[in-house]
């Protein structure tokens, strides 16, 4: 009866433990005038990576619910749902895409697909904070895009691979899966 607990458990210990790796990731950062430049980009790709779909999209869910309800999560250790309505919220909700394109791309054997679908979830992240940071700030999008995400995009796509291959590196030593 023990074995099929302990089964159970594990996964909810991982997803857990990431949930405060992002919330860790999410206070390394280096403050800009415009939009801090954290590392919750490469943590919630690197839950994707490690816990799949499935228990990133929890752990991620998690990581925004510890905010929401005020817990000072959020980058500046902040928390509250007036975060989600902030300039940087629409990043916020685009994490839960982004574990999911990172997760979902464990069913391919293509190393290339694999990274194209992180990737993709970076962008999909991106889009989803340009498009609430345009409706907050009343900046256009083309303008939005240059000044909240461009500059970080140079960084969140290398993170998005580092994350990927630190992720195979953790398989390989059988930390995970």
């Amino acid at each position: 009866m023990a074995k099929p607990l302990k089964r159970n458990i594990k996964p909810l210990i991982f997803a857990a433990l990431f949930t405060a790796v992002i919330c860790v990731f999410s206070q390394i950062a280096v403050p800009t005038p415009v939009l801090p430049v954290t590392l919750q980009i490469f943590g919630v790709c690197l839950c994707g990576y490690l816990l799949g779909a499935r228990l990133s999209l929890l752990s991620v869910l998690c990581y925004i619910m510890l905010g929401v309800i005020g817990l000072p999560v959020f980058y500046g250790f902040q928390g509250g749902a007036q975060h989600l309505l902030s300039y940087t919220g629409g990043f916020i909700f685009g994490f839960l895409p982004l574990a999911f394109c990172c997760g979902v791309c464990n069913k391919f054997k293509s190393e290339l697909l694999k990274i194209l679908f992180g990737i993709i979830g970076v962008l999909i992240c991106h889009v989803i904070g340009v498009l609430q940071f345009s409706l907050i700030s009343s900046n256009g999008i083309l303008e939005s895009f240059l000044v909240a995400s461009l500059p970080y995009l140079l960084k969140d796509i290398p993170l998005c691979i580092l994350a990927y291959y630190i992720a195979k590196l953790a398989c390989r030593k059988g930390i995970t899966k």
